[in-house]
């Protein structure tokens, strides 16, 4: 084995901990010592020991004058637990494979720091699936703003509801599967209203292994949901905000609307409105400011339209189901007029393409 390989197992170990360690990232690590694999961890959850610790840790005294591959550039501070970059050189660690360094200054400088005291540090193999791994933690800590995936499932003819709304299902079970994957792996999903009024979604993470509910976002301009919705009335660890215009003086009937709802542990939101509808950009930096690193758009196509106009989304996926629904009537992926030449439409670039039984998944950046 080389390098690469021992890499890509750490970068496996780091997979394990994705929807469990925000707003940390999820890392990986192994020890290798004379070509054997001496050592694994991974982080496991926000406020817990980190890779490099259990690595280290089940490694022993054969960490002494081993290697060890690490996803992430080791952290050289101490805030929830002490500096990996301590554990590495108490136990006589020789050479350090990093894939990426921090992006975070607070807790970048481990590179600095082991090469002072002699040990041998190589940084950015596999560096692009490194970064991809953790992709929401590095928009927000580059820009305090959540990394965005716009998310739909279509027939073949672009539709993702026939004309009478009806849309379950498109896509066959293990796609769905998948997109329940998405759900815990993000820290928050975002939907129009028109989703709620349609579908009275619970938006919650189904896996029967087991999974974390992202927290739910509801966009309502007016604040006009049903207060018996579904997703006003889960039992979940994880919180629902409606995000709506500002309440005008003149409408004590939303005013005590909104007080039921806070009442009942909804958080609601008042944001800027643009062209009579809640504007994302704005909302984005908010959410940001809220912790939430990467947010899943999974709502019809009104939100979704909205959310490419504002230029929010960073990676754009669609399953697509070997269906046809025929006719001009039914609902397409998105809402409103559209440009007039094709020199003008949104092209995705690092393209991937899988299958999921029948159906195709195509995802890209924007």
């Amino acid at each position: 084995m080389n390098d690469r390989d021992y890499m890509e197992m750490a970068l496996a170990l780091a997979g394990r901990g994705i929807g469990w360690t925000a707003p940390n990232p999820s890392v990986g690590a192994v020890v290798v010592n004379k070509g054997e694999v001496v050592g694994r961890g991974w982080h496991k959850e926000c406020g817990g020991p980190h890779a490099e610790v259990f690595a280290i840790d089940e490694a022993g005294d054969r960490a002494q004058g081993a290697d060890i591959y690490v996803t992430l550039e080791p952290c050289n501070h101490t805030g929830k637990t002490p500096p990996c970059t301590e554990k590495i050189l108490k136990a006589g660690i020789k050479r350090v494979i990093i894939a990426m360094e921090d992006p975070n200054p607070v807790a970048s400088g481990g590179i600095a720091r082991l090469k002072a005291h002699g040990i041998e540090v190589t940084c950015g193999i596999l560096k692009e699936e490194a970064e991809a791994l953790n992709e929401g933690f590095i928009k927000h800590v580059r820009t305090g703003r959540p990394f965005v995936i716009a998310k739909s499932a279509s027939t073949l003819d672009g539709r993702t509801a026939s004309s009478t709304g009806h849309s379950q299902w498109i896509t066959g079970e293990k796609s769905r599967r998948h997109v329940h994957e998405l759900r815990h792996a993000v820290d928050a999903i975002l939907v129009g209203i028109g989703t709620v009024k349609a579908d009275d979604p619970s938006l919650t993470c189904r896996l029967e292994s087991g999974g974390k509910d992202p927290i739910r976002i509801v966009v309502d301009t007016r604040l006009s949901i049903d207060e018996e919705a579904r997703v006003l009335r889960l039992k979940s660890d994880s919180d629902t905000i409606i995000v709506c215009g500002k309440i005008p003086s003149d409408a004590p009937d939303t005013a005590r609307k909104r007080a039921r709802l806070e009442a009942r542990g909804t958080r609601v939101l008042e944001v800027p409105l643009k062209e009579n509808r809640v504007d994302l950009d704005p909302l984005m930096a908010i959410l940001g400011a809220k912790k939430i690193q990467s947010l899943l758009i999974e709502g019809g196509a009104g939100i979704l339209k909205s959310a490419l106009d504002a230029r929010i989304v960073d990676k754009f996926r669609i399953y697509i189901a070997p269906k046809l629904l025929t006719g001009e009537d039914g609902f397409p992926i998105t809402a409103g007029k559209g440009p007039l030449s094709m020199d003008e439409a949104l092209t995705l670039s690092r393209v991937a393409v899988r299958h999921f039984d029948n159906d195709v998944m195509i995802e890209g950046y924007l």
